[in-house]
């Protein structure tokens, strides 16, 4: 994979970030019944920010916790005939809560689609909204993200690396072109 644009900086990711923690609160008047997901990798310390996020904003410390949709894909035999299940990290009930999924990017709709029916087995939530830092279009399923950091419009050989520690030594999001 050969990198072709720095989409973000450090500076940018917390930026959008910050953006995205005020939407949260003003589309939900508050953070009453408001509680973040995190999809694991990368999903997880976004969601985690944006908690930081509101905390400053509202004061108020949003439950935060992280789901695996590993057994949920749909392409779960393309991946491993015995793939490995993490545990979901969730330290809250999720039914009759306002959940706020978020992931680092938005394709074509498919991780969306597993988190959705992961969370629809822990309970029935009062409603779902999808959090994400980048949507670079091509969804194959009727499914479009709530709070959005930056749009970036993209080819089928193009892919969107973000950066974030704990998974990366630094925090940036990147275009790159794939290998054919």
């Amino acid at each position: 994979m050969k990198t072709k644009a720095q989409i973000l900086d450090e500076t940018g990711v917390r930026r959008a970030l910050m953006r995205i923690a005020h939407e949260i609160v003003e589309k939900n008047k508050g953070t009453d019944g408001v509680c973040l997901i995190g999809i694991k990798r990368r999903g997880e310390p976004l969601a985690e920010i944006i908690r930081e996020n509101i905390a400053k904003i509202e004061g108020v410390d949003v439950p935060c916790g992280v789901i695996d949709i590993t057994y949920y894909r749909d392409d779960l035999s393309k991946i491993s005939e015995s793939p490995v299940l993490n545990e979901n990290s969730l330290p809250f009930e999720v039914g009759g809560k306002r959940v706020v999924i978020v992931d680092d990017v938005l394709y074509t709709g498919r991780t969306a689609r597993a988190a959705i029916e992961a969370i629809f087995r822990l309970g029935r939530p009062e409603s779902i909204q999808l959090t994400v830092l980048i949507d670079r279009g091509h969804r194959e399923l009727p499914i479009r993200a709530d709070y959005v950091g930056k749009n970036i419009p993209t080819s089928h050989s193009e892919s969107i690396r973000v950066m974030i520690p704990p998974y990366d030594d630094k925090t940036c999001v990147m275009l790159c072109e794939n290998d054919n």
